[in-house]
């Protein structure tokens, strides 16, 4: 662990035997797809390639090594899913689970379900749009204040954008995929 990111994990936490980010996350600096062990497991040691893994390996911390708040049973190898995601920005929040393809409803387990659940709909009720993205191999479902959303295969690399409209009930929400930025040789030329 490097020294910085050291500081924000949960103390007496350690990855151990988990490999679950090596199976369930894409790895594009290994050519790794989502849902496929990493060719550099090592099984029993961990990985094969520790000492010069890629940045993004060495930068990365599932929310059960940096969030208190989620017990054991949230631990990836044993919830057979990965959760991660980037902090609250303004009024939103992305939370992604990684699920091992191999038990494609852990997600959907007491106690997790509930409490995914539950994340969108506090986000909700504070005034912030809390997008819960569940991965499934290339598989993506959308967990919305109101609903659970099949999305189909994605192309993990082009954002989701979750947003909500006033209605007569209260509010709707929906999402879609983020337009991707148009190229250099694309972009209209001002003048």
């Amino acid at each position: 662990m490097e020294p910085a990111e050291a500081a924000h994990v949960v103390p007496g936490r350690a990855c151990g035997t988990c490999l679950m980010c090596c199976k369930t996350l894409t790895i594009k600096e290994l050519e790794k797809p989502p849902g496929v062990w990493c060719r550099h497991v090592v099984t029993g040691k961990g990985c094969g390639i520790y000492e010069s893994r890629p940045s993004v390996c060495r930068r990365f911390y599932c929310h059960w090594m940096l969030n208190p708040h989620l017990g054991p049973e949230w631990k990836p190898d044993r919830a057979k899913f990965v959760l991660f995601g980037e902090a609250p920005a303004g009024d939103r929040q992305q939370i992604n689970i990684a699920v091992d393809p191999n038990f494609p409803n852990a997600w959907k387990k007491p106690p997790y379900f509930a409490a995914i659940k539950k994340w969108a709909a506090d986000g909700a009720e504070q005034g912030r749009l809390v997008l819960v993205l569940v991965q499934i191999g290339a598989r993506f479902i959308g967990v919305l204040p109101d609903r659970i959303v099949e999305l189909g295969n994605l192309d993990p690399q082009i954002p989701m954008v979750l947003s909500r409209k006033p209605g007569p009930t209260g509010y709707t929400y929906e999402i879609r995929r983020a337009e991707p930025a148009p190229r250099a040789a694309e972009r209209p030329e001002l003048g």
